[in-house]
């Protein structure tokens, strides 16, 4: 199969892992181009992705998820040139081996019946205390737009280039999933849900676990506070005891 698409992976302090999802990924039907943005890592990040044998950029800082994703979807752009662009799959870095099952999320974006595809883990693992920024997510997402989503903060996804583009520029940080599906559908973009056989690292329950989560939830927050704030004015009912 000619190449069509292009992973872009974000990555940040992810060495030990890096290399089996860039190789994982490399494998995938369709798949000519991996690149992975090294959002200011500390460690040897971006020199385990190129061994790998990705194309890597390197963000001098640590400058968030959003930032890494236009980095690299703008990596793919000038590398496409006048050539007909190639869809983008949006990997998490610590996907390993996993990453290998894909596929399935490329398929209707190829065939031209999704315009944006998002995983959805057939085999759930437990995220030690994601539930309050996945039900801000999701109630934001179905409140604007009327779609249901199992994992709206799933950031295993794949887009047209038009979609891409329609989306920016993307929210801040962690918002950047809820937004996206968010501001796709308003447009009239078609957004399709697939089941996945993949699974990424679970957080934990340690003080740097419960700081990420923190983040997450401001950053949801912020990407629904201009596109529906009443979801957050009323964030206590979604979770009272909070």
């Amino acid at each position: 199969m000619t190449g069509d698409t292009a992973v872009v992976i974000p990555a940040a302090n992810e060495a030990e892992r890096i290399a089996t999802t860039v190789k994982a990924a490399s494998a995938l039907p369709g798949v000519d181009l991996v690149v992975v943005v090294d959002d200011g890592s500390r460690d040897l990040t971006g020199k385990a992705a190129r061994a790998a044998g990705a194309r890597v950029v390197r963000h001098s800082r640590n400058r968030g998820k959003a930032a890494a994703m236009e980095s690299g979807a703008e990596a793919v752009r000038l590398l496409d040139g006048d050539a007909a662009p190639r869809h983008l799959l949006f990997l998490d870095a610590d996907l390993g081996d996993t990453a290998a099952a894909a596929a399935p999320l490329v398929e209707p974006v190829r065939a031209g019946t999704a315009d944006m595809t998002i995983a959805v883990f057939a085999t759930r693992v437990k995220l030690g205390g994601h539930g309050l920024v996945v039900r801000l997510s999701r109630e934001g997402i179905r409140r604007a737009t009327g779609l249901e989503l199992a994992q709206p903060l799933n950031g295993q996804r794949c887009l047209t280039r038009a979609a891409f583009e329609a989306a920016r520029p993307l929210a801040h940080g962690f918002g950047v999933e809820t937004a996206l599906t968010i501001d796709l559908v308003r447009k009239g973009f078609r957004v399709e849900q697939v089941e996945v056989e993949m699974a990424h690292r679970a957080t934990g329950t340690d003080w740097r676990a419960q700081l990420h989560r923190a983040t997450q939830l401001r950053d949801v927050a912020r990407a629904l506070a201009t596109r529906d704030p009443v979801v957050v004015q009323n964030l206590n009912k979604l979770h009272p005891n909070r």
